[in-house]
């Protein structure tokens, strides 16, 4: 029997904007009738976490109130950006405490049927943090200790937005050195696929570089082109209310209109 993983991003949930909630509300609804056995979360889950704790609670109520098995990985407005952006709202120790207060571990490892599913925090790659450190260390274990099981990336940054070798320093992707580390310790073994969130635009970018990435659509809202050709930007324009359903590692990514294409990893 297959087992299936629901990858749903940039919820941006908060009391204060209640026209998110509404769009969380009906993926909700299709998420209890859909029955998934894990959804994953690929950061953004509040819209500004980052700030004070309180939109995180509320998105947490939110996604308990799903009643379904989920895990979540914080996104820039969660636990703040990279810090070397030079942005008002770093990711730093203050902020990723109020992420583990709220919401646990902000990395995780799950071991489904055939595949090592793991979820890492790249806003912390370059935070300078000890727990930057020791996600890198959890990774290298989480990869060596597979046993043969395939691996799933799960996390809110893609790890680069047009080649692996992108030397720009940039919003968008995580940055050169942290993909670097993370692109050495991935090297030699089984990753399927590296499905991330954060540019609120759906693109199986197929091989990038020999390594599959995938972005998911937003529940909340959509956003322009984010650097990538205009040209392609209508098969982006996914609704708000989209998540990626994974049937045994086979993908479909569907939103209020029709489905949009299956994979299979």
């Amino acid at each position: 029997m297959a087992f299936r993983v629901a990858q749903i991003s940039d919820t941006h949930l908060s009391a204060a904007h209640p026209e998110f909630t509404a769009n969380f509300a009906h993926l909700a609804e299709h998420l209890r009738a859909a029955r998934p056995d894990l959804v994953l979360h690929t950061g953004d889950v509040s819209a500004h976490g980052e700030l004070a704790i309180d939109d995180l609670r509320f998105a947490r109520a939110q996604m308990d109130g799903l009643g379904l098995d989920w895990l979540a990985v914080p996104g820039n407005h969660d636990v703040g950006n990279d810090t070397i952006l030079g942005g008002a709202t770093p990711a730093d120790a203050a902020r990723l405490a109020r992420w583990r207060e709220t919401f646990g571990m902000d990395w995780h490892l799950r071991d489904i049927p055939g595949w090592r599913v793991i979820g890492l925090d790249t806003l912390i790659t370059t935070a300078g943090l000890p727990e930057s450190e020791a996600q890198f260390d959890f990774l290298a274990e989480a990869l060596a200790t597979a046993d043969g099981r395939r691996i799933a990336l799960f996390q809110h940054k893609p790890l680069c937005r047009d080649r692996l070798s992108d030397t720009e320093m940039t919003y968008w992707p995580v940055l050169p050195a942290a993909r670097r580390r993370l692109l050495d310790l991935l090297a030699g073994h089984d990753v399927a696929f590296v499905a991330s969130g954060h540019l609120h635009q759906w693109w199986d970018r197929g091989l990038c570089d020999g390594l599959r990435q995938i972005w998911a659509p937003a529940v909340a809202f959509v956003v322009g082109d984010t650097g990538r050709n205009a040209g392609a930007a209508s098969r982006w324009a996914m609704s708000s209310m989209c998540c990626t359903p994974m049937a045994g590692m086979s993908a479909g990514w569907w939103s209020r209109r029709a489905w949009s294409g299956t994979i299979s990893a």
